[in-house]
């Protein structure tokens, strides 16, 4: 094992400031993961549109969770991507990899943004939108853990800065999804906006997409390839030696699933289940619900960058575990909106707001301090990518499915599960295996 993969002691300290070359970088990475963050947001805010033009239904509802079963599909992709990439970037390098990642988020947006309807070319539609969610899922798959584990590996003695920084463009990502939208419904009539103006996010996205394939190209690479070659000349199958080290810190992986699949699951709760409850099922005014969704994404984008300030100055592991434990009767807001009135979806959304920030900011950074270096890519890949398809993914829609089976109580519930399995799994797999990042 390397030097560097040696579990960072408790009492480590973490100084100093992070160079303007490093911000350049993590500007690079992080641009991309805005990118990939607003092209999911855009997809389950705009479902509703979508299921009418690609996934048609007797009704609007649906339509609406046929569409969202699409969301999930992109999910489903997202284990396999973050395993056969991952397992990629910890033999031959991250640069080549983050690249394609954000190559394929950009293409299926594009794609998706200009592909005629169902009405027009047939069962072909639907095809080809599950088609593009794939590849999205199989590069977002390893977008976020692979690009993270890269902002540490580039900036090693602040993975609070580096957790407030993505924290801001992912949140940013949020943000930009329901604000383009506010923004179309206040140009284009309702009718506008369902025929054709629900397109115009996607093909942005897509085009977006070209500048940070531009920036990403700049990046140096962080895993000593040269290194990584030679061992591989020396083993059998280096495949074989670096999932027999996933294996070792197999606690490690599952506590991952749950840290990333229980806050993924209220996540999408809060920006995409709630907002199309509020527009498919309880008919509110659309401008009303994408207005109050961007004032929830401003909250969330600025409060994660004053979090980056602010974090180093804690130990990590005590700020996940006060966080996720308050995540538990913090879900239950949702049980406040239980019928139409968008004071009261205004109100669980910011309600919720302030421990979603705190959770979603660092979760990532926290699954990376339970691996090391040499088999991030692979077990973050692997944890990353289960816990965002079996919870996250599928959240949405089950949130709607059971309001629409009259068992909405029954979603805080088992969120409120996932969030404590969460804590008992970091708690054990720290005791068991210690930390590599932070303290």
């Amino acid at each position: 094992m390397n030097a560097q993969d040696v579990a960072a002691p408790e009492s480590a300290q973490l100084t100093g400031k992070a160079t303007k070359t490093e911000r350049k970088h993590l500007r690079a990475l992080s641009w991309g993961h805005a990118l990939e963050w607003y092209d999911w947001a855009i997809f389950g805010l705009l479902s509703s549109y979508l299921g009418a033009h690609f996934f048609p239904a007797d009704n609007e509802l649906a339509s609406t969770l046929n569409a969202l079963a699409v969301f999930a599909v992109g999910f489903v992709a997202r284990p396999l991507g973050g395993v056969i990439f991952g397992s990629i970037a910890d033999r031959l390098g991250r640069r080549k990899i983050m690249i394609f990642a954000i190559a394929a988020v950009a293409f299926g947006s594009f794609v998706i943004g200009i592909l005629p309807d169902y009405e027009t070319i047939g069962v072909a539609a639907p095809i080809i939108v599950v088609a593009m969610r794939l590849l999205q899922g199989l590069s977002a798959g390893i977008e976020a853990p692979l690009g993270t584990a890269y902002a540490l590996e580039l900036v090693p003695n602040r993975p609070g800065y580096v957790s407030g920084f993505f924290g801001f463009f992912n949140n940013l990502g949020n943000l930009l999804a329901p604000l383009s939208i506010f923004f179309l419904t206040q140009i284009l009539t309702g009718d506008n906006l369902a025929e054709w103006g629900w397109r115009i996010p996607f093909i942005i996205g897509g085009l977006f997409g070209l500048l940070v394939l531009w920036l990403r190209a700049t990046l140096p690479e962080t895993l000593d390839v040269d290194t990584a070659r030679a061992e591989t000349a020396q083993k059998k199958a280096s495949s074989s030696a670096i999932w027999a080290d996933v294996r070792k810190y197999w606690l490690s992986v599952l506590a991952t699933v749950f840290i990333v699949g229980a806050i993924q699951a209220y996540n999408y709760t809060w920006i995409a289940g709630l907002p199309n409850l509020a527009r498919a099922a309880y008919q509110e005014d659309p401008s009303a619900v994408f207005g109050i969704t961007t004032g929830f994404g401003v909250f969330m984008t600025l409060g994660a960058l004053a979090l980056s300030k602010v974090l180093d100055r804690f130990p990590m592991s005590k700020v996940f575990v006060i966080a996720r434990i308050l995540a538990i009767p913090t879900i239950f807001l949702s049980l406040l909106y239980s019928a139409p009135g968008i004071g009261t979806f205004a109100g669980v959304m910011f309600g919720g707001a302030i421990v979603l920030l705190l959770n979603m900011t660092i979760f990532v950074t926290v699954s990376n301090s339970l691996l090391p270096k040499h088999i991030r890519g692979t077990g973050l890949g692997l944890g990353y990518g289960v816990g965002v398809a079996l919870f996250g993914g599928t959240a949405s829609y089950l949130l709607l499915w059971l309001q629409g089976e009259g068992m909405f109580w029954v979603f805080p519930v088992y969120i409120a599960i996932l969030c404590a399995i969460s804590v008992i799994l970091y708690l054990a797999a720290k005791k068991r295996n210690g930390i590599f990042v932070g303290k």
